[in-house]
C-alpha cells in the first residue's frame, strides 16, 4: 500500500514489513522448541506471536495511509477508498482460500487478513481521537468478548472450527467457518482487529516528524514492556498461574513453557485467569497490547533508521514491498520442503528463503516493478476505486 507523497516514509514501514516476513517465515521453519525438552528457542521469545502481529499492525498502517494519512478523506473520495479496499480485501481473502489447499502445517493468515480489511472499512475514516478511543476500547473488551462466547460458540456450532486452513469448501459451512474465522481459529479476527485499529491510529500520525517516531517508539517499548510485568504479577503474586495449573488443560499441557510459546490447542475456558495471561496467540489484553506495543517500536525504529538513507534497511524494505508475493512463495516452498527424505536442515533452509526474498525484492525494485501477487491485488482495487470514483461524479 504505498502512496507517492512520502517515499522515505514508506521505505521505514516496508522494512517493518520486511522484518514481519522473515519473523514468520522463522516460526515456520525453526523449532519453537529446544529439541527434546520444552524450553522455548530465541525464535519463539523474539518472534512467536509478535511477528503475525506487526504483519496486521503495518496493514492497519497501509490502510490509513491510503484513506489520508493525517487528514482521512472525505465523502465521495473515502466512498471510492472503501470500495477499493473490499475488492482488495476479496483479492487476498481468494488467495488465502487457493493457498489454504496446499499441504502444510502452517496457519495461514491470508483469509482472515481479508477478512479484518473488510472489518476495518467502518473505522478508516475516523480521525486520530475517536480512532484511538475505539481502538482503546477494543483492546480491553473484545478478549472479554470472546472468554464469554467462544463456550456459547462451541456448543451451537458443530464443528466450532475448521481443523486447519480455511479452504472453499468451507463456504459451505458457514457456521463453522464464521466461528473459526472470528473465535475459534489461529487468528481470531474479533481480537485481532485490535492490530487493525492500532495500525490505523499509527497511520493517522505525522510518522515523517522526528519527535512522533521517538515518542512512537517509546510508547511502544513502555506498552510492550508494561503488559509483560502486569500479566506476569497477575499470574505469579495474584495467584493466577496456580488457579490456571487445576483447570483442565492446565493440568494436560505444559502451561508454564507454553506461555513463552503460545497457547494454540488450548481451551482458555473454565477461569477468567486465562484473561491475564500474556503468551502468544493468547488474545488476551496484556498479549494484544504486548504485541501492538513490539509493533509500534518496530515501525518506530525502522523509520527513524530510514530517516536521513531511506535505502539503509533494503535487505528488509525491498521484500516488504512485496510480502503478499513472497510470503505465498514461502507457503509453497514449506509445503514442498515438508516431502524431503530426508528433511532439509532449517536454518539452512530458513537462510535460502531469506536470502531469495532479498534478491527477489531488490530485483522488482529495480526493474521498478511491484510482485504479481500485489499488482493482482492492488489493480482490482485501484480499478474498483476509480470505477466508483467516476460513477459518483
Amino acid at each position: 500500500m504505498h502512496t507517492k507523497s512520502a517515499p522515505r516514509r514508506l521505505t521505514g514501514i516496508d522494512a517493518a514489513r520486511g522484518v514481519a516476513l522473515f519473523g514468520m517465515m522463522s516460526t515456520h521453519i525453526l523449532p519453537l522448541y529446544a529439541p527434546g525438552t520444552t524450553e522455548a528457542t530465541w525464535t519463539a521469545l523474539v518472534f512467536s506471536g509478535r511477528a503475525s502481529g506487526l504483519f496486521a499492525v503495518v496493514a492497519g498502517i497501509g490502510l490509513a495511509l491510503l484513506t489520508g494519512g493525517r487528514f482521512p478523506h472525505r465523502d465521495r473520495t473515502l466512498s471510492a477508498d472503501r470500495t477499493g479496499i473490499a475488492v482488495r480485501a476479496v483479492v487476498i481473502a481468494l488467495i488465502g482460500l487457493v493457498l489454504g489447499g496446499v499441504e502444510t502445517n502452517i496457519a495461514i493468515i491470508l483469509v482472515h487478513y481479508g477478512v479484518l480489511f473488510l472489518l476495518a472499512l467502518p473505522f478508516v475514516g475516523l480521525r486520530l481521537r475517536a480512532l484511538a478511543a475505539w481502538t482503546a476500547g477494543w483492546l480491553l473488551v473484545a478478549p472479554v468478548a470472546a472468554y464469554l462466547l467462544r463456550p456459547l460458540v462451541a456448543a451451537a456450532v458443530d464443528p466450532p472450527s475448521v481443523g486447519g486452513n480455511p479452504v472453499f469448501e468451507h463456504i459451505l459451512e458457514p457456521g463453522t467457518l464464521a466461528a473459526d474465522l472470528f473465535l475459534t481459529g489461529y487468528y481470531p479476527v474479533l481480537q485481532w482487529l485490535g492490530f487493525i485499529l492500532v495500525g490505523l491510529v499509527i497511520g493517522r500520525l505525522d510518522l515523517s516528524r522526528l519527535g512522533v517516531q521517538l515518542g512512537l517508539l517509546g510508547a511502544g517499548v513502555l506498552a510492550a514492556v508494561g503488559a509483560r510485568l502486569l500479566s506476569a504479577e497477575l499470574l505469579g503474586q495474584g495467584g493466577g498461574l496456580t488457579a490456571l495449573l487445576a483447570t483442565p488443560d492446565g493440568r494436560r499441557y505444559p502451561l508454564e513453557a507454553m506461555l513463552d510459546v503460545g497457547l494454540a490447542g488450548v481451551d482458555q475456558s473454565g477461569s477468567w485467569w486465562w484473561l491475564a495471561v500474556s503468551a502468544p496467540h493468547s488474545g488476551t489484553t496484556p498479549d494484544l497490547v504486548h504485541v501492538a506495543g513490539s509493533a509500534a517500536a518496530v515501525v518506530a525504529a525502522c523509520l527513524l533508521l530510514t530517516r536521513r538513507f531511506p535505502q539503509a534497511l533494503l535487505p528488509l524494505s525491498a521484500p516488504g514491498a512485496m510480502t503478499l508475493t513472497l510470503y505465498t512463495l514461502h507457503i509453497c516452498v514449506m509445503s514442498w520442503a515438508d516431502t524431503l527424505v530426508p528433511l532439509a536442515d532449517p536454518l539452512l533452509l530458513l537462510w535460502l528463503q531469506v536470502v531469495a526474498a532479498i534478491a527477489i525484492g531488490i530485483l522488482f525494485q529495480r526493474v521498478r516493478s511491484r510482485g504479481p501477487l500485489e499488482l493482482l491485488a492492488s489493480g482490482a482495487a485501484n480499478a474498483a476505486r476509480d470505477g466508483r470514483a467516476e460513477a459518483r461524479h
